[in-house]
Order: C-alpha cells, then sequence, then structure tokens
C-alpha cells in the first residue's frame, strides 16, 4: 500500500495525490470537450472511470486524515483539505455533465447550454427512430457509416436530442401526437444543428400551413364547381374565399421571430386562420359536404392549435397599466383614440370633418369624384403610399361594398352616421350564406370608417342578414351606425376597436370571432319576432388558446324604441355561446333593466357552459345585479380589477405595440 499510495503524510505521497487529482481533472476536460459517445460500452467505462477517480481521492483523503490524528500535521491538514475538495469537484463535476448530458437539460429550447450533443442509449435502439423520422437522408448516413462512424453517432444524437426537445415544446398543446409528427416532419428538411425557439415555432406554423394547403387540394375535389348542385355553389365561394384569407395570414406569420411584439401579431394571425377554417365549415349546409370538408381540415386545424399553443408559451401576459393618476383619463365627451393609431392618423380622425382633405368624394348628385362608393374604390391608384381619404358626401347608397384585402389604409367618413348610409337587404333567407349577406365588408388592413352608417333592411323575418362585416386587422370605426335584426354586425376576425357607435338588432346582433372592443357605444335592443328571444352578443371562439373575445366598455345596453313597451315581454340577455369556448366581457358599463336577472343565455342544452368565458365588472344600471346570474362553471363570478385589466385597449389588443403615437388624449385602461 506504501509503494502505491506513498506513506500517509509523506511528501512523496501528498504529490502523488495532487498527482492523482490533475488526473481527474485531465478525465473531466475530456469528457467537457468530447462531441458524444457513440455506444454504451463507452459511457459506461467512462462513469466507472469517474467513480474510481472519486474513490481512489477519498482513500487518499482518509489516509491523510489517519495521519494527521497521530502527527497533528497542520501543512498537511491544508494539503488534505485542498485534495479532498479538488478531487470531490472534479469527479462531481464529471458525472453531472454526463447526466445532463444523458438528460433533457440541454434539450430545453428555453436553456441555451453549451452541453454539445447528448448521450443517447444503445444506438441500435435508435437507429430506426433516426430513419423513421429522417428517411430523405439515409443515403448520407450510409456514406457517413462507411467511414465516419462519429459524425454518424453525432447525427444521431441530434435526433434524438429534437426528439426529446420537440416532446417538451409539444407538453402545452392539446393534440400532442399531431405536434410531434409535424414538428419532426418539418425540422426534418431544415439545415443541420439543434434548432433554437424560433425554429420549433416556425416549424410547427410550417407544418400547420403545409398540412392546410393539402386539405384544400382534398376540399376542392368536393368543391367543384361546374358539378355543385345550384344552391351549394355559393357555400363553396365562401369556403374558396376565407381559404385564400387564411393562407394569406399563414403566409404572415412563416418566419416570424418570437419577440414580445411579434408574438402578439402571430397569435391574432393564427386566431384568423382557425376562424376562416371554421367559416367554411359553417357556411355548408349538405351534410355530406359539410363532413367530408370537416375530415379534410380536421388535422389542420389541430395543428393550427398547436401553432397557438406554443406560441403563447414563449409569450407571457402584458403587464397591467399604470396607475390612472400616471395616464389622461378622459370623460365621456373626450374623442379619445386608441394608442395605437399612429398621430397622423388620430389628427385625420380627430378632425370636424368639413376640414379633411380627401383623396376622392363620392356623391349621389354628381358633385364629388364618383357617385358610388364602389366607383371610387375601382379607382384606387395601385401603389398608394400612405392612407387614402374618401369623403362619402351624405345620401343613401344602395349597394354592397367591399375593401378587399389589397385595399389598406383606408379611411371613409361621411357628414353624419344617419345621413351618409350605405343599404343592403341581402339575407339568409333568400339563399344567400350569412357570410355574403354583408352590405358592408372591410377585408383591407387599416380601415377606418367615421360618421358613417351601414344598414341591412331584410328585416327580423329573414334571419341572418349583416349589416358590416369587418375582417380588416386594425381597423377603427368612430361615431359610426350598424343598423339590423339577427346578425347585424359580423366582427369576423382580427384586431377591432370601435368607438362611439350606434349598434341596433335583435338575435346575435354582434357575433364573429374577432379581438374587439366596443368603447362607449350605444347598444340597442330592438323587438324581434313573436316568441323570439334578443342576444346581445354570440363571440364564436373555437380554441382556448385563440386571442379573440367582445369587450364592451363603458356602453349603454338598452332598449330601442321599437321594444320600449315589449320589453318586459320579450326576454333579452346579453349573450349566448355560439362556440365552445366563447369569450365575452362587459365592464364599467349601464345595463338597463331590459336585460333579464340571469343574464346570459345557453344555446342548447349545456353546451359550452364549462368551457365559455364570461364576466362583468363593475357595471351600473337595474340590469347589472349580478346575484341572480346564471351558474355556469364558465362565468366569471370572482371576476376581480386586476383580470378586468386584462380587457383593455392596452392589454387585450395590445395596442401600444402595434401602432405608434402616444402625446393625445386616449384611454389605455379602466375607467374606474
Amino acid at each position: 500500500m506504501k509503494m502505491m499510495f506513498g506513506r500517509p503524510g509523506s511528501k512523496s505521497g501528498m504529490l502523488l495525490r495532487i498527482g492523482q487529482c490533475l488526473c481527474a481533472a485531465a478525465s473531466v476536460a475530456f469528457m467537457v470537450s468530447a462531441n458524444g459517445f457513440s455506444n454504451y460500452t463507452a459511457f459506461c467505462y467512462l462513469i466507472a472511470s469517474m467513480g474510481l477517480q472519486l474513490l481512489w481521492s477519498f482513500g487518499l483523503a482518509c489516509l491523510d486524515l489517519y495521519a494527521l490524528k497521530i502527527k497533528k500535521d497542520l501543512q498537511n491538514a491544508v494539503l488534505v483539505t485542498a485534495t479532498l475538495s479538488l478531487a470531490a469537484a472534479c469527479s462531481s463535476a464529471g458525472i453531472v455533465v454526463l447526466y445532463a448530458r444523458d438528460l433533457d437539460f440541454c434539450n430545453n429550447p428555453k436553456m441555451h447550454l453549451p452541453c454539445g450533443s447528448s448521450q443517447a442509449d444503445d444506438p441500435d435502439e435508435d437507429v430506426d427512430n433516426t430513419e423513421n423520422i429522417n428517411n430523405d437522408k439515409n443515403n448520407d448516413n450510409k456514406d457517413l457509416n462507411k467511414g465516419k462512424s462519429s459524425d454518424a453517432g453525432n447525427e444521431d444524437q441530434k435526433v434524438v436530442q429534437t426528439q426529446k426537445a420537440v416532446k417538451t415544446i409539444c407538453q402545452s398543446t392539446d393534440y400532442k401526437e399531431t405536434c410531434e409528427s409535424g414538428i419532426e416532419k418539418s425540422l426534418s428538411t431544415k439545415s443541420k444543428g439543434f434548432p433554437g425557439p424560433n425554429d420549433f415555432v416556425n416549424a410547427a406554423i410550417s407544418a400547420a400551413s403545409d398540412e392546410f394547403d393539402n386539405a384544400i387540394t382534398q376540399t376542392a375535389e368536393f368543391m367543384k364547381a361546374e358539378t355543385a348542385p345550384p344552391n351549394q355553389k355559393p357555400t363553396f365561394d365562401v369556403c374558396k374565399q376565407v381559404f385564400e384569407d387564411a393562407q394569406n395570414d399563414f403566409n404572415h406569420t412563416k418566419n416570424a421571430t418570437m419577440g414580445s411584439t411579434t408574438s402578439h401579431d402571430v397569435r391574432n394571425w393564427l386566431s384568423a386562420v382557425m376562424t376562416y377554417q371554421q367559416t367554411c365549415i359553417d357556411a355548408l349546409a349538405e351534410d355530406a359536404t359539410r363532413t367530408s370538408i370537416e375530415q379534410a381540415l380536421k388535422t389542420t386545424k389541430e395543428m393550427t392549435s398547436n401553432s397557438l399553443a406554443i406560441v403563447s408559451s414563449f409569450n407571457k401576459d402584458a403587464p397591467s397599466p399604470g396607475p390612472a393618476s400616471h395616464r389622461r383619463l378622459l370623460s365621456s365627451a373626450d374623442n379619445d383614440f386608441p394608442v395605437w393609431m399612429a398621430r397622423n392618423t388620430r389628427r385625420l380622425l380627430k378632425a370636424d370633418t368639413p376640414s379633411l382633405k380627401p383623396n376622392a368624394t363620392v356623391a349621389k348628385d354628381g358633385s364629388g369624384n364618383f357617385v358610388t362608393i364602389s366607383k371610387a374604390l375601382e379607382a384606387l391608384p395601385k401603389d398608394y403610399q400612405g392612407r387614402y381619404v374618401i369623403h362619402i358626401k351624405g345620401g343613401v347608397y344602395e349597394e354592397n361594398v367591399v375593401i378587399t384585402k389589397n385595399m389598406v389604409n383606408i379611411t371613409m367618413y361621411g357628414d353624419g352616421s344617419q345621413k351618409t348610409i350605405v343599404t343592403g337587404n341581402k339575407n339568409f333567407k333568400d339563399g344567400v350564406p350569412t357570410f355574403l349577406t354583408a352590405t358592408f365588408a372591410a377585408i383591407g388592413e387599416g380601415f377606418m370608417a367615421q360618421s358613417m352608417g351601414f344598414r341591412n333592411t331584410a328585416g327580423p323575418e329573414k334571419a341572418p342578414a349583416v349589416a358590416l362585416r369587418v375582417q380588416s386587422d386594425q381597423s377603427v370605426f368612430l361615431n359610426c351606425r350598424m343598423e339590423g335584426f339577427q346578425n347585424t354586425l359580423y366582427a369576423q376576425t382580427h384586431r377591432q376597436f370601435y368607438r362611439g357607435c350606434d349598434i341596433l338588432g335583435t338575435i346575435d346582433f354582434i357575433f364573429g370571432d374577432a379581438a374587439a372592443i366596443f368603447q362607449t357605444c350605444d347598444i340597442l335592443i330592438r323587438k324581434p319576432m313573436v316568441n323570439q328571444q334578443n342576444t346581445v352578443t354570440a363571440q364564436g371562439r373555437i380554441d382556448k388558446h385563440e386571442t379573440t373575445g367582445f369587450v364592451l366598455q363603458k356602453c349603454k345596453i338598452s332598449a330601442d324604441p321599437s321594444l320600449g313597451p315589449e320589453k318586459v315581454k320579450t326576454a333579452s340577455y346579453l349573450g349566448r355561446p355560439i362556440k365552445e369556448f366563447s369569450r365575452t366581457v362587459v365592464m364599467e358599463s349601464e345595463i338597463d333593466n331590459v336585460i333579464r336577472p340571469e343574464g346570459w343565455l345557453s344555446l342548447e342544452g349545456d353546451f359550452a357552459v364549462q368551457t365559455l368565458y364570461y364576466a362583468e365588472y363593475s357595471n351600473i344600471g337595474p340590469g347589472s345585479r349580478v346575484k341572480d346570474r346564471v351558474k355556469w362553471a364558465g362565468y366569471q363570478t370572482n371576476f376581480k380589477k386586476e383580470e378586468a385589466a386584462k380587457y383593455t385597449v392596452s392589454q387585450f389588443i395590445q395596442g401600444e405595440r402595434w401602432l405608434k403615437g402616444v402625446d393625445v388624449p386616449v384611454h389605455l385602461g379602466l375607467y374606474s
């Protein structure tokens, strides 16, 4: 023993022990710098080597401690302490590195650890998995296996490491198997190297987009115009249009980075994609065709939901607005605009209408550049930069107007919401899909309207008949009036802001799946047909990861004069869930006694009552008492100020994040 270890307490023995520690450190350095282990035997050898190093150092330390007890040598005591510390540190570090590589510490995309390649189990078990995921790389792998086994092993480890990371990423999704297979397939076509967070997000979105393209190809077989019955052709047109809109939003999301700003945009676009897919399904009346289309869209809907969940996992809720004393609060008479509106745009909309300088003027009497709104839109300059302003002079314009997706940053202003009126009467009962009944449709991004009226005069007996349909992202409606009965305002997709508007209707007269805030609006409930019940909102959120919902803030909900004498006999409610995850918040508003004490109406039985999200906060008026409200699990009975703050302009539609300008009066948060 003396020959092997040196005499306890001797200088020569201590030098041997220090040498042994240096050897241990060298082993650790080798393992840290190694690119990976290609087989299980090498891995076990290194673990055993580290164990022997630890035992050897510990044994030496025990001999020294024994010597110290006899000789009480202070010099050796210091050396023993250093020896023990160094040996333990080196050995522990080596084992930690090994385990870190073998487990998931280095696979977590949120932890950018420079660990190199991970250690794998028996490669015989990994080869099949690698071949299943990367079939298109088999030829390359054969060449590597001939003379470059180390590189092949590293490639195997990258695949295993990526698979583990994909499983971690997909934990937040509702369709995990679809998530894992889609991301792995998408990543297999990318460049080498371990993917980062953006790569995983882009892979999930690309997989959903590719699957959607496949679904469109499949559905084309079911929706051939030349073989379709006449009553189905309009619904096929709806599907084709919303499919194009969905593809457009998919294109927006590609290669987006997951910063605090763009993640909100990505979620907005993906939420719209889900809505468009559902819009097609809802438009189809024929059961067999509907079933076929729904089945074709099943996987892409799951993948889109997964993409939303993954993007959400990279983005936390925005902080609550600052105290009211640090912001310019507004009275009901203030003409405040959302903070995200650019300064020149807000100045334009805040000005008195006579002072606005339009690019074009529409007048029925011929005193303008055009006599119809549609003609003015047809004449838009193709490459016009900035906001294009159109003045619509007073008059009733009987036409169906569409602001196409290529018509961006259009502002229309009239001479008053009851002087400049766009009217139509298309309706569902006459065979027109609800989507196509809109008198006025705003699709192009950044549309703004001021002091205009939008009507659908089909009447309550014609069922759904839309006055205004809005898909436009970052759209604003100021001092406008929407008149109809069932389905008056179709707030379909994206972020929308309504200020000082009058909205009239009967059944589900504010519906859709947008992220829309209605501020200081008058909601007027009209008289329905006999035995009908009124519902103000019918928000159509279909997935819990969507960022959509309706917020009524500082509004007044009351009976239209036509309903006044009958409001006791006619049941009216704040809303009902037309989709499983319907979300509506009514806050700081005045609610008249036209609303029944239970407040909300179920669609059919207990559909969605567990999954919806309905809330009320700080409302006034005889219809605002929540004591007798519905007892659904989805109704928020303990809705506090902190929760309400999440549904303000600053947070719910992230106004400050996606439009510029802050130095004008604007109400960002809660009024109270």
